[in-house]
């Protein structure tokens, strides 16, 4: 029976510190998720002989729902991306069809950028989907940090193998994630840069996902106006309101 005691005593810490890490994930995807939120943001696809540029609005409802519209460039426009739940689909207005987009693709590249389908319409949870570990503190960018690892549960159908998040103590703000594949390479980086408040909530404006192998190119998504706690009901993101939208 001591030993016991002494065993639950010796992992109590192990165990506090892994709850406090999950509080600081919630805390930061509530963050910048809300209840409910829209946003308008630019996506660049720099490469080293070309960029291109992309205009889209975004919505989300919790964790479960979100709808993504290009707005340009024209060839583009009116093309969209739709969450319910596990079921991802994509409208392509130019051919007046519906795909729906298997769990195999969520790894691929999303309107061929550095960001994966999963990235962008965030199909896999931070918050459920992984364990989280407190693995020590830093200082990015000035700002004292967290160091915190997140596992994939055994069951999750996740794309990354590991992800490391660095957030600032003061305010939740993610400053820095790396992802890794399943056999622990580094697969991208994400920078998140130009802090600033909107609607209320000081958080990160622009993301540059750089690729380990490629690193003389990168996608930029910058945020232009976001909202938080909108009227938004599940019927929003129907199938039929993604085919109307413009």
């Amino acid at each position: 029976m001591k030993t016991r005691i002494v065993t639950l005593l010796l992992l109590l810490p192990l165990i506090s510190y892994s709850q406090d890490a999950t509080e600081i994930i919630k805390r930061v995807d509530a963050k910048m998720r809300g209840n409910s939120s829209s946003s308008t943001m630019t996506m660049k696809i720099i490469r080293p002989d070309w960029t291109r540029e992309i205009t889209m609005e975004g919505w989300s409802l919790g964790t479960t729902y979100s709808l993504i519209l290009i707005k340009s460039p024209a060839r583009d426009a009116g093309t969209a991306f739709l969450k319910r739940e596990k079921e991802i689909w994509n409208w392509q207005p130019t051919i007046d069809r519906v795909v729906k987009l298997p769990p195999s693709m969520m790894s691929q590249s999303w309107m061929g950028s550095d960001f994966t389908n999963d990235d962008l319409v965030k199909e896999s949870s931070v918050v459920y989907d992984y364990n989280h570990f407190i693995r020590g503190d830093t200082t990015i960018n000035g700002y004292d940090s967290w160091k915190i690892e997140m596992i994939p549960k055994e069951d999750a159908a996740v794309v990354w193998g590991r992800i490391m998040i660095y957030v600032a103590k003061q305010d939740d703000i993610e400053l820095l994630i790396r992802y890794y594949d399943e056999d622990n390479y580094l697969i991208n980086t994400m920078v998140l840069s130009e802090i600033r408040e909107m609607d209320g909530r000081v958080i990160p404006t622009r993301m540059d996902m750089i690729p380990a192998e490629n690193p003389d190119q990168r996608t930029v998504i910058i945020y232009q106006e976001m909202e938080f706690n909108i009227d938004l009901s599940e019927s929003y993101f129907s199938i039929q309101n993604m085919k109307r939208m413009r």
